[in-house]
């Protein structure tokens, strides 16, 4: 059974995601709150699988109550909108999945599932856009290094073979899986295990996170051992 916490500040709309979940047989909705911190409180204490989450939301917004459930339950954010900052907000506060408010309820329930699953879930209206929007970003600057400081930078792709530190580059310039393939002479199918396998070693739940990672942290392709 997938123990659910629906999190919004208008009460009919926790009504009709409590209706759509209710009539699932492997899904309970735990509680309703009607605000971040009640949200917070309440999955403290009932320790839901997934909390359903509004952005704005009186007292405590959807993204830093989002920030401190961290450990505590997987997050989706349901939303009506989808501005960049907010998906972006979202996933670097940890959040699990993020899915527009209009959204049909057979995706709403499967969202659910995927995520209980250990998976990360965007809403396909947004993904591709939010990737192409983040790798039209300049990448950030290197500061300079201080006398006697350390060069190096932090290395977070250690695990990653050559390919997938190759293909790790490709997700942050915002490309398909189908793009990807043909830029390194490869089938769709090996470049979607690619994707998987890079996902699982950095412990994401998304490409959209992959891309931020990668833009923020550009991965080295030349390194690495291609068979590892």
């Amino acid at each position: 059974m997938i123990r659910v916490l629906v999190a919004d500040d208008h009460a009919a709309v926790r009504a009709g995601v409590v209706l759509v979940l209710g009539g699932t047989p492997d899904i309970e909705v735990v509680a309703e709150a009607s605000d971040g911190v009640e949200a917070v409180e309440l999955a403290g204490r009932l320790r839901p699988d997934i909390v359903l989450m509004d952005i704005r939301m009186p007292r405590l917004d959807g993204i830093a109550a989002t920030r401190k459930l961290r450990g505590v339950a997987d997050v989706v954010i349901l939303t009506t909108f989808d501005l960049d900052e907010y998906v972006f907000g979202a996933l670097r506060a940890g959040a699990a999945g993020f899915l527009l408010k209009n959204t049909d309820a057979d995706a709403l329930i499967e969202a659910v599932r995927i995520v209980a699953r250990g998976d990360g879930l965007i809403s396909p209206s947004v993904t591709r856009r939010m990737i192409e929007a983040f790798a039209a970003l300049p990448a950030p600057a290197t500061p300079p290094a201080s006398a006697g400081a350390p060069t190096a930078r932090p290395e977070p792709y250690g695990n990653l073979t050559a390919r997938e530190r190759e293909v790790l580059v490709h997700i942050g310039r915002g490309l398909s899986n189908a793009e990807i393939a043909r830029a390194l002479g490869m089938a769709e199918g090996t470049a979607k295990t690619h994707v998987s396998r890079l996902l699982a070693k950095l412990g994401l739940r998304s490409r959209v996170q992959a891309a931020i990672m990668a833009r923020e942290f550009p991965p080295d392709a030349g390194s690495g051992d291609h068979h590892r």
